[in-house]
């Protein structure tokens, strides 16, 4: 697997997602970490399927090969209890098994246990008709749909549902496959699945379908794993030793080769800033989907019908994003950010999506410079709702507030701002993109990798954010002619820098806990300017006194 690595001043009370909900058993059997799935590690997957596009309907196995880390008679895999399970061999034996919700727990006939490096596999057939996706990607399952030439496109989107909607794995962001996975996906003949990594060749079945082959060399997500099912043209180009292949609907083909051009800034303003990009021996992809997109890893699903923006608006409301196409650059940013470096729970989905949406920002200030970026990432502000926290409750497959987003983006944009150092910032993050390239952390190793890189604590500045509904309040007074000034948090001895301006000129950098009285003078609070497109807080003016 991945390595894993007194409360002052509250006006606002502290809004805890996971006091408002109730968690049943499924929940907990899909999210939590049990000594039935603790005890094992997953060291490759070997998916050999068929999909009938007409039925709707998949037929074949899964070959899960694993170590074990402890003792164990029992272990959990998943599959949504709507598919079923048509047996379950190790060592040429039929296994009993338990299903309760979408966990399957397999019985074996003597408690395994590891032995040095060797692996143990088991074959798991298994067949039914998947979950259909009403509103793709936003909630999971498949789509299938036809071209405008009358034929079949499927896709399948399962990120916060489950993989195990539609094969059988340890379903859990805590556990990828040491050694990749292989994707078998046969398919009726005329059409082509497009899976992640590298195309192995194809196989006429001579039943009416071809079976294409494909290899992931790297660690892979349950949810990053996909079928693309179409009649695909192929676009190849090298860039600078890295392979990228497009595959687009044949209608799309002209149009494709010049829209998908953008991929080329994007990678070196991406490599650049976060390092290589982490999966060149699988290769980028682009594929078109029948929904918006979906960070697949080394297959990223494209659906944004060619146009700039997001489908052809613009988030930021300033005019910066229809200057690039939203879903090539921000999914092809999961590529480092959620598929190289993976949260170890769903609640921490913040580590996927804001230094996701914070690479946006980074691309627009790669192509037109800091200040499109600023206003960028701040025109963005307006899809905030801070209602309630970024992280979710654990253990539970919950994921937080879609404030994860845009908030915690313009979290990332505040703590440059702190650093108050360029140069300091970008060694910072290209230091954190390589540091964990390839694993599994938590919003703890997070926390502490930048309290350590910037020399400063800023626990509790990422727990305002993340951990409460409501963003840092600057409060701001004149007394007695002089500037004053506190914040107004519900996170316990907050501390955090914040520049402004007296009279249009940048003042020292203040540490502001409480009310503070300060050595500058001031006549009105009309001449004090708070950066705020420099740091995402709320201000408040109060009268002199």
């Amino acid at each position: 697997m991945k390595k894993i690595i007194v409360t002052l001043f509250i006006i606002c009370s502290s809004n805890i997602l996971s006091s408002q909900e109730t968690f049943t058993r499924k929940d907990t059997l899909q999210g939590g970490l049990r000594p039935e799935r603790t005890c094992f590690n997953v060291l490759h997957y070997d998916l050999n399927i068929k999909i009938n596009p007409e039925e709707k309907y998949i037929v074949g196995y899964n070959d899960i090969t694993f170590g074990m880390e402890g003792k164990s008679d029992v272990i959990q895999l998943d599959l949504f209890e709507n598919m079923e399970v048509d047996s379950i061999i190790y060592d040429s034996k039929k296994l009993t098994y338990k299903r309760e919700f979408n966990a399957v727990f397999i019985d074996f006939t003597e408690a395994l246990q590891s032995i040095g490096n060797k692996g143990k596999t088991i074959r798991f057939y298994y067949s039914g008709k998947p979950i259909i996706a009403k509103n793709a990607p936003w909630d999971g399952g498949f789509v299938f749909t036809k071209d405008r030439q009358g034929k079949d496109w499927v896709g399948v989107a399962c990120q916060g549902t489950g993989a195990s909607l539609w094969y059988p794995c340890k379903d859990s962001q805590s556990d990828e496959p040491d050694f990749g996975a292989t994707i078998k996906v046969a398919v009726p003949n005329g059409l082509m699945n497009v899976s992640n990594g590298r195309f192995m060749g194809s196989v006429d079945l001579k039943n009416g379908y071809t079976r294409w082959d494909w290899e992931v060399n790297n660690t892979i997500n349950t949810y990053s794993i996909t079928v693309n099912i179409g009649d695909y043209v192929k676009i190849h180009e090298n860039y600078k030793g890295l392979d990228l292949d497009y595959f687009v609907l044949r209608e799309n083909e002209a149009k494709a080769r010049v829209h998908f051009e953008e991929v080329k800034p994007m990678m070196d303003c991406f490599q650049s800033k976060f390092g290589p990009y982490p999966f060149a021996y699988d290769g980028y992809k682009l594929v078109e989907t029948p929904y918006l997109g979906m960070e697949h890893q080394s297959a990223v699903a494209y659906g944004n019908k060619y146009v700039k923006g997001y489908l052809g608006t613009d988030r930021s409301q300033t005019g910066i994003g229809l200057l690039f196409d939203f879903i090539i650059i921000h999914e092809s940013g999961h590529e480092w950010f959620g598929n190289s470096i993976t949260s170890k729970d769903s609640a921490d989905m913040w580590i996927h999506e804001g230094f996701t949406s914070y690479t946006e920002a980074v691309y627009v200030e790669c192509q037109y410079g800091y200040e499109k970026g600023q206003q960028y990432i701040n025109g963005c502000k307006g899809n905030i709702d801070n209602t309630s926290p970024i992280i979710g409750p654990y253990g539970v497959n919950k994921q937080g507030s879609t404030d994860m987003y845009e908030k915690g983006a313009l979290m990332l944009n505040t703590l440059r701002h702190i650093v108050d150092n360029d140069d300091k910032w970008w060694k910072i993050l290209l230091k954190y993109s390589k540091t964990f390239r390839h694993k599994i952390i938590d919003t703890k190793t997070v926390v502490d990798f930048f309290n350590t890189e910037t020399g400063m604590n800023l626990t509790t500045v990422f727990n305002q954010y993340l951990r409460h509904a409501a963003i840092p309040k600057l409060q701001l007074r004149t007394r007695k002619g002089k500037l004053e000034f506190r914040w107004n948090v519900i996170e316990d001895k907050f501390f955090m820098p914040v520049d402004i301006k007296i009279n249009r000129k940048k003042r020292s950098r203040y540490q502001i806990a409480t009310w503070v009285s300060s050595k500058l003078k001031v006549n009105s609070l009309q001449n004090v300017e708070v950066l705020t497109n420099d740091f995402y807080i709320n201000v408040d003016l109060f009268k002199k006194l």
